[in-house]
């Protein structure tokens, strides 16, 4: 039985993490931020997944 509490109770990968932390910051962004540094909604994972890797 302990194996599968090991199973659920392991923590996610810190990549995934850094992830969902850099959507919410992208998601947070006002639009006349994004219309300064040129950004659409539609790059936002291509975005999160680069600041994820750094």
């Amino acid at each position: 039985m302990g194996f599968m509490t090991e199973l659920f109770a392991r923590p996610r990968p810190s990549e995934e993490q850094r992830y969902r932390s850099a959507m919410v910051l992208l998601g947070a962004m006002s639009g006349a931020e994004r219309a300064d540094i040129n950004i659409k909604p539609a790059d936002f994972p291509r975005i999160a997944r680069q600041m994820a890797r750094r």
